[in-house]
């Protein structure tokens, strides 16, 4: 067997939404088919994939190193050793050939994106759902069934005041979701009227997360931290900036509710320097990698480890990024959970058709590969990239 065409194909999916860093006017992400020789059911296999939101489409990185790289390899170079299936590992040495460690830049969201659609493939060859494939290799082959996920919205955006956000939060707890998401970092106290206002509608500070962006210094962090701390909320998220690991551990200090971080923090060595000296408390903080930003289900696999050596359960995990092969980690390899953007960076975000949100949680489908045939207008993107 072997891979005979890779294509890439950018696409746009702006917004009029923004958080108190950035907006998303000009967002776009990059699509990948990876078509191999093999046939399932009379059509031939294809392996998709695509970049999370928050980072552009990494294209010119795509054709100019990584997918020529694959499609110069022998087919013996990047299959399994009876040359069954691919082989992600193989695929991912060949990929990062050539390339200096350290400096990650953008070249994480390339490989991110080509190794989703190398383990789509996979999972499709062995006639498999992803998420139990990965339990079957790598853990009891029992995979999580259901698995935690909440609603990340509450974007700043034009005309929106506090009595359409407390709409926007009460669709979501209608929807299934225990735990909702908000931006803040605007300024304290427009966030104090914003936070206030959406706790009237949930339940309790537990039902409720924030997110900076990255947006703080230390003293402004600590100011917000002071003034969050009675809400008792799921978590603060990313007061500052991702690789300020000090203020990150200062913060720490001065915030005893749970913190969240990492979503910025593209590899298993960044992790590990947040783990060493960021401050985060494994019996109650999350961390937020993205495979899809960050070289992908390889390296998230390398990153669990580091984790487990310095005593972290992969349970304090729940991926940024809302997409489904997060989702398929979280069930085979026992995540804490996924993050949801219900309605938002469509059609990337959200999980299976007809599959709805339960008590906070959803159900993982039948479906072999990541399951992207089981979202109708997601699949129908994918298919028209490798045709």
């Amino acid at each position: 067997m072997k891979i005979v065409n890779i294509k890439e194909k950018v696409v746009p999916i702006k917004s009029s939404i923004s958080n108190a860093y950035i907006d998303f006017s000009k967002m776009t992400a990059s699509v990948v088919a990876i078509t191999t020789d093999v046939e399932k059911n009379g059509k031939r296999v294809v392996g998709y994939g695509f970049n999370s939101n928050g980072r552009y489409a990494p294209s010119g990185l795509l054709h100019d190193r990584f997918i020529p790289r694959l499609l110069e390899a022998e087919s013996k170079e990047y299959l399994n050793d009876d040359g069954s299936n691919l082989d992600p590992h193989k695929i991912w040495g060949i990929l990062m050939t050539g390339e200096k460690p350290g400096g990650h830049g953008e070249r994480s969201v390339a490989v991110g994106t080509l190794d989703m659609a190398v383990w789509d493939a996979v999972a499709k060859i062995e006639d498999k759902p992803l998420y139990q494939l990965l339990s079957d290799r790598y853990g009891d082959g029992n995979p999580d069934d259901k698995v935690f996920v909440y609603a990340a919205g509450g974007y700043y955006q034009p005309g929106k005041g506090l009595v359409k956000l407390q709409d926007e939060m009460r669709s979501y707890l209608n929807e299934g979701y225990s735990v909702v998401k908000m931006k803040i970092g605007n300024s304290l106290e427009e966030d104090l009227r914003r936070i206030e206002a959406v706790l009237e509608i949930v339940p309790d500070g537990k039902s409720l997360a924030v997110d900076a962006n990255g947006r703080f210094d230390l003293d402004t962090a600590i100011k917000y931290a002071e003034k969050l701390e009675p809400y008792d909320l799921f978590w603060y998220e990313e007061a500052g900036d991702p690789l300020d690991y000090e203020l990150q551990s200062e913060l720490s200090k001065h915030y005893k509710n749970p913190m969240a971080t990492g979503e910025n923090l593209f590899s298993m060595q960044d992790a590990r320097n947040l783990i060493r000296y960021g401050g985060m408390r494994k019996d109650r903080d999350y961390l937020q990698f993205d495979c899809a930003l960050s070289y992908g289900l390889v390296e998230y696999m390398r990153t669990l480890d580091m984790l487990k050596e310095y005593g972290w359960s992969s349970r304090r995990c729940i991926p940024h990024g809302g997409h489904q092969m997060s989702l398929n980690i979280a069930a085979g390899l026992g995540l804490g959970g996924n993050e949801s953007y219900p309605g938002v960076f469509e059609p990337f975000g959200g999980f299976a058709d007809d599959v709805p949100v339960e008590s906070g949680y959803v159900r993982m489908p039948e479906v072999p590969g990541v399951g992207f045939e089981a979202k109708s207008d997601l699949i129908q993107l994918l298919r028209s990239v490798a045709e």
